[in-house]
């Protein structure tokens, strides 16, 4: 993973030396409170139902172990013993106090970590799939681009106040795990006829009150283009992009006022002042980058799929559900990426401990080269656990609870952290997901249903991705009343879609009986070895409607 260099760390401390400043004028009554907002925002410090709400940045999802045990210790001193992963791959803190956020921010620093730019109208923390660099089905390792762009973005004097908050995801493997085409940019690294590495572009996509798939502006673009057409792209957004109305100012909303073409040859005549300028991505600086992300000293001589894996495999019934639920392909032969479950039942999604910070951390060095990875579907992943040793991790994460094997299935929610904690939710989100988790606890039963995507938000912001869930749930308010809107057919993957609202909203209480009136007609209705969402796209909306409003 990128390492600072002295000229990184440099600007950093002098960063936590000037928000320690501004919060302590602030603190003395000479800042006003509209003053020290922009300041705040700046450093990740939200102001949430309860308390402040500090965002951590994890770029691309890549942690290390000593970094997770210095959030650990943040979460045991300065909050209340845990800590929340969210769908930006980021860590957030849902109680620090205000006078102790610089403290955090220097203890973050001392590990290269820090909350710049996780908040604001700028551009947000770059997201990958969690499997970079391992996944068998992908072109190249994105990480290097996703740096080079954290790189370019960090500090951009440019768009430090762009019309709303901006986010690009990149992916490189067959399967899109990013969601790039629900991004404001989504990055695919490609290789042309030629064989030449390069990108294709979509812009314009997003969640929230309005949500919108992406549009192809470009199907490739070489790779030293790469820095100087996102510029374009953000330099059009930022001159033409709305901000009379906050709600109208996504890019999504300005690429599909002005529609695809239109945008693109603004985008173009933009770019044509800058490519083949020193805003052309060197080859040389590629390489630097890649120099970062070199492969960890993988034992050769191993096998896939040993007869002592074989074994523990027809023995133990729960540890073969677990390898084929939360087991991912590696790239090298005898290894195995594993993603630790964070969707136990009676845990908040995406919830972690202090002790069980520290216990993952521990985890990594036993297991992984002491790197872990966080997902945008709000799990932990150790990507290069070698196959001898899955057995012996299942028994560890077993007994810290992080074994469900739910990967995929109904339960394993995304979940923002509604009305309970953030001042912008309707409603509340976590207890709607412990009610589904517990209406829906049979894993057998899981496991033949399949893959199922449920996302629930507890506002139109949609920190919860319930658009683009398989069952959406999102939480809306009705005259001071909490209910609950369902939506289906959304889709993340390669063939985005945002879902369709079924009807009528629900009660928190019958939340858990419509969801099992919808599974109910789509085990009725499906053909053999049909998911839930292509037994949807092919029968479509009306029998699950019927049946979950029948009298």
């Amino acid at each position: 993973m990128y390492i600072y260099t002295d000229y990184d760390q440099q600007l950093l401390n002098e960063r936590v030396a000037q928000y320690s400043s501004q919060t302590e004028r602030f603190l003395d009554g000479k800042l006003t409170e509209e003053e020290f907002l922009a300041l705040r925002l700046q450093n990740g410090l939200y102001v949430q139902r309860h308390a402040p709400m500090l965002r951590v940045a994890i770029p691309y999802g890549m942690l290390n172990s000593k970094q997770v045990r210095t959030l650990a210790e943040i979460s045991r001193d300065f909050d209340k013993g845990y800590a929340h992963f969210s769908t930006r791959q980021n860590i957030q803190f849902n109680w620090p106090s205000l006078p102790q956020v610089p403290d955090i921010l220097a203890k973050l620093a001392s590990v290269q970590m820090h909350a710049i730019q996780t908040s604001g109208n700028c551009i947000r923390n770059t997201t990958t799939d969690q499997f970079a660099g391992v996944a068998r089905d992908e072109l190249a390792d994105p990480r290097p681009y996703c740096e080079i762009i954290r790189q370019w973005s960090t500090f951009h004097p440019e768009f430090a106040y762009l019309p709303r908050k901006f986010k690009i995801a990149v992916n490189a493997a067959a399967e899109d795990r990013a969601a790039i085409k629900m991004h404001d940019i989504g990055v695919e690294i490609v290789k042309n006829d030629e064989g030449t590495l390069g990108f294709s572009i979509w812009v314009g996509g997003g969640l929230g009150r309005t949500p919108i798939v992406g549009e192809n502006i470009t199907d490739f673009l070489p790779q030293k283009y790469l820095l100087s057409y996102l510029e374009a792209i953000l330099r059009v957004y930022n001159r033409y992009g709305r901000r009379d109305n906050k709600f109208k100012a996504r890019i999504k909303i300005l690429v599909k006022a002005l529609g695809i073409d239109a945008f693109r040859e603004k985008v173009e005549a933009e770019w044509q002042h800058m490519k083949d300028t020193e805003m052309d991505l060197p080859d040389a600086e590629i390489e630097r980058m890649k120099a970062f992300f070199t492969e960890p000293a993988y034992v050769t001589g191993l096998v896939d799929d040993s007869a002592e894996l074989q074994q523990h495999r027809a023995s133990t019934p729960g540890f073969d559900a677990w390898i084929k639920r939360n087991c991912n392909p590696h790239k090298k032969v005898g290894y195995m990426s594993v993603t630790l479950s964070l969707k136990a039942t009676s845990v908040a999604p995406g919830d972690v401990s202090t002790e069980h910070l520290f216990a993952i951390a521990d985890l990594s060095d036993k297991y992984s080269f002491g790197e872990l990875r966080s997902t945008h579907k709000q799990n932990v992943v150790l990507a290069d656990v070698r196959q001898d040793q899955l057995y012996e991790l299942w028994q560890e994460l077993k007994a810290l609870g992080f074994a469900t094997a739910n990967i995929g299935c109904l339960t394993d929610i995304i979940c923002c952290p509604g009305g309970e904690f953030c001042s912008l939710a309707n409603a509340k989100s976590i207890p709607v997901a412990e009610q589904i988790q517990r209406h829906f606890d049979d894993l057998d039963y899981l496991y033949d249903l399949g893959d199922i995507e449920l996302n629930i938000s507890g506002c139109m912001n949609a920190c919860g991705h319930h658009h683009i869930g398989n069952i959406g749930i999102l939480g809306v308010d009705k005259k001071g009343s909490e209910f609950y809107q369902v939506s289906l057919g959304g889709n993340s993957g390669r063939d985005a879609k945002v879902g369709k609202i079924m009807g009528p909203s629900f009660f928190e209480n019958d939340i858990a009986d419509a969801i099992t009136k919808i599974i109910d007609v789509y085990v009725e209705k499906r053909i053999e070895g049909e998911s839930f969402l292509s037994t949807y796209e092919r029968v479509g909306m009306d029998p699950f409607k019927e049946r979950v409003y029948a009298a």
